[in-house]
């Protein structure tokens, strides 16, 4: 077991209790590359010039996860466990099983997740638990990065609050909040005002989130 600890944003500390073990297999990630792969082609997944990657998917999770004793004797209070692609992954073209991890617990207040994979989870997995927690019905969240899209969006769709940061307790509970709207629950696309060039989008599966994505890019 692991614990990593990042600066977010210059305040907040994230941490990630990871579970260094094999959890993944190739059918569980079928869909995920598949759309994947599409996004990052068209540079919505990717990495920057400085090398920094950007941007995660995921799906919700119902299997049963069996942990190790110290783990499995505590209480897990969450109604979400997800499969999601790892920290430091954006650059890469095509993700293998080591390249995802699986999100079995999480605490806002403590800006906190508990993961179990060959890989880390970064601080964006807040952000989807919080589109999951918020949403039961949604098996699959998005998150891209594309400027133009995110200049013509914004504030036209579901806009989080400015002074929310991406990975922190507060975006986590601005996407409880949106997630409420009317608007949101209609257009499943939410504008990461505080967060540069982010675009969130759900749905019930793959097909649905990855193609409300596409339907705003091939408007441009």
């Amino acid at each position: 077991m692991h614990w990593d600890k990042n600066l977010d944003e210059g305040y907040i500390k994230y941490q990630c209790n990871w579970i260094e073990a094999s959890s993944i297999s190739r059918d569980e990630i079928k869909e995920l590359n598949r759309w994947r792969e599409k996004l990052y082609q068209l540079n919505l997944i990717g990495q920057y010039d400085n090398g920094i990657g950007f941007d995660n998917i995921s799906i919700r999770d119902g299997e049963n996860i069996s942990l190790p004793a110290e783990i499995s004797s505590t209480q897990h209070t969450q109604p979400a466990h997800f499969i999601i692609s790892g920290t430091t992954t954006g650059g890469i073209a095509h993700l293998i099983e080591k390249h995802y991890t699986k999100v079995i617990d999480f605490d806002w207040e403590k800006n906190s997740v508990t993961c179990v994979g060959l890989i880390k989870a970064s601080s964006e997995a807040l952000t989807h638990a919080a589109v999951y927690v918020a949403n039961p019905q949604v098996n699959a969240v998005i998150h891209v990065h594309h400027r133009q899209l995110w200049q013509q969006l914004i504030n036209r769709v579901g806009t989080s609050k400015k002074n929310c940061a991406y990975g922190t307790p507060e975006m986590a509970k601005e996407i409880i909040r949106l997630c409420q709207e009317n608007l949101v629950k209609e257009q499943k696309i939410i504008i990461m005002s505080g967060h540069e060039e982010g675009i969130i989008t759900f749905g019930n599966n793959l097909d649905e989130a990855g193609n409300i994505i596409l339907k705003y890019y091939n408007q441009l």
